[in-house]
């Protein structure tokens, strides 16, 4: 299994998380954008996932809802590109902390079947970004990659 690369320079806006997936491309990209796929692999295991909204498109909304133990976490963010299978531009807002929002550019280069993930995400202020970090974003983005590559393996390949 591959593992997640963070890299976040000390007082920049940005975090980029780099991980491999042994699958190609366009089957990844799918299950990044495919909403009846996002539940069995986006977030803590321990929590459930519901896609409230999830239009694909540019312009389009998407809304994330975990719950577990009597907690619920919101997630939301609009398109802002949708280049399949190469990469999306997104923005990406914790409901609970709302106006803290970033944008994140998701690349995926296919390189001897597998497939390169690339999550750039740049803050508003190196404050906001260093509020994510100690919040347990490299943890949470670890274990939905974990169950992502996990679910890679179960999907029909192309």
């Amino acid at each position: 299994m591959s593992k997640l690369t963070v890299v976040a320079e000390p007082g920049t806006h940005e975090v980029r998380m780099i991980r491999e997936f042994d699958a190609p491309r366009e089957l990844v990209f799918k299950a990044f954008t495919d909403p009846q796929l996002i539940p069995r692999w986006w977030g803590a295991e321990a929590y459930e996932t519901v896609v409230d909204k999830m239009e694909v498109h540019k312009g389009g909304m998407w809304r994330f809802i975990q719950s577990g133990d009597d907690e619920q976490y919101i997630f939301n963010g609009v398109f802002h590109q949708i280049n399949a299978p190469e990469s999306i531009v997104q923005t990406f807002e914790f409901e609970g902390m709302p106006g803290h929002i970033l944008l994140e550019t998701i690349t995926f280069e296919e390189r001897d079947g597998k497939t390169i993930m690339t999550d750039s995400s740049v803050f508003q202020t190196v404050e906001d970004r260093e509020g994510m970090l100690q919040s347990g974003m490299e943890q949470g983005t670890d274990e939905s990659m974990n169950r992502l590559e996990e679910l890679l393996k179960t999907l029909e390949r192309a």
